[in-house]
């Protein structure tokens, strides 16, 4: 979990609204061109009830076609995952699996896409089970040369990191990916995911005008607005900006204290979190409740195979971008004082 903002937690307090109110038609509607800023992208966005999981289910069921094949870049628990969703559609899915703490190589993407057609790649921008930043533009770039055709999917599931509470899913479609639903061969197999039924409600609450297919999550819309309008005010590459330089920090701050990232390298390591390995003679039955203690909390492992073997801390939103809060140091400060008291004599 993050902190947020307190004004995005007012807008959480909205009183019950109608989602055909006057109030809030405006709202999602200008959410929508919110984020076409945010994300950089001309196409189409979807704000829906749901978690980042119902993202896998759109993608899934209205881009891909049973027997379809695709090519799941896999950094962790979240590539498993994506991967198990498209085969529930029927999808022909192959991993391309790293070694644990590795990022997906561009050599390797441009091997697997001269030996097979795939109708999509998938990629993880940030496996949060390991750490792992994705080299987007990279792949992106080789697939646009290798095979054109192939629809890039980027799974950026980002409530945190847009500093807004869990409960919307949240996508950008491009207009190409737009044209492919529209000609596929074979019916959407999902009822609730199914975009023929969406974009008639986005397209018109961005024309601020009514619809209804299934009632949106009214508080956290209007939470999302507020925080969109915050990102954009601050401005969004001045957001990346501080955000590396408080990973640089945290990353800093824990290879002084004598222990290792799950990343195998900077260049590729997240910088809206970190994980980290305990050092020996520690584990997460030891460090994670004296954190909780300190008022810090924090996440044990998620990758199956290391599980018990790592924590993860979040430094993301205002708890970085608003540095005088002292979040990242009263965090950083008790990840050191937690290993003191587990007896960790690199952090006495």
């Amino acid at each position: 979990p993050i902190e947020f903002h307190e004004d995005v937690l007012q807008a959480m307090a909205t009183p019950a609204t109608s989602h055909v109110a006057p109030n809030f038609i405006p709202v999602l509607g200008e959410s929508i061109e919110l984020l076409r800023e945010v994300l950089f992208t001309s196409g189409q966005p979807f704000i829906i009830a749901g978690s980042g999981t119902l993202g896998w289910d759109m993608t899934a069921s209205n881009l891909v076609e049973a027997g379809e094949e695709v090519l799941v870049c896999n950094s962790g628990y979240f590539g498993d995952r994506f991967g198990e969703c498209l085969e529930t559609y029927g999808a022909k899915v192959t991993h391309l699996r790293v070694p644990i703490g590795d990022a997906p190589q561009l050599a390797a993407v441009a091997a697997a896409l001269k030996t097979n057609k795939y109708k999509a790649i998938t990629i993880t921008h940030v496996d949060t089970s390991t750490g792992v930043l994705a080299d987007i533009k990279g792949i992106a770039e080789v697939v646009r040369n290798e095979s054109p055709e192939t629809l890039v999917v980027v799974d950026g599931v980002c409530s945190k990191a847009l500093g807004a509470p869990p409960g919307l899913c949240v996508m950008g479609v491009s207009k190409r990916a737009i044209e492919v639903f529209k000609t596929r061969k074979t019916p959407v197999p999902n009822y609730y995911a199914n975009w023929n039924r969406w974009l008639p409600i986005m397209n018109a609450y961005e024309a601020r005008k009514p619809s209804y297919f299934a009632t949106p999550a009214v508080q956290n819309v209007f939470a999302l607005h507020v925080s969109l309008k915050q990102i954009i005010a601050q401005g969004v590459e001045k957001r990346f900006a501080v955000h590396k330089e408080a990973s640089a920090k945290a990353k800093k701050f824990i290879h002084d204290l004598g222990l290792k990232l799950v990343p195998t390298g900077l260049d590729h390591a997240a910088n809206g979190m970190s994980a980290v390995y305990y050092p020996e003679g520690v584990a997460a039955t030891d460090l994670l409740p004296k954190l909780a203690a300190h008022g810090i909390v924090a996440a044990g492992g998620l990758h199956v195979e290391i599980a018990p073997k790592y924590f993860r801390i979040g430094h993301m939103g205002i708890s970085v971008t608003e540095p005088e809060r002292g979040h990242l140091d009263a965090t950083l400060n008790a990840v050191k004082a937690s290993l003191a008291e587990c007896g960790y004599k690199g952090a006495l």
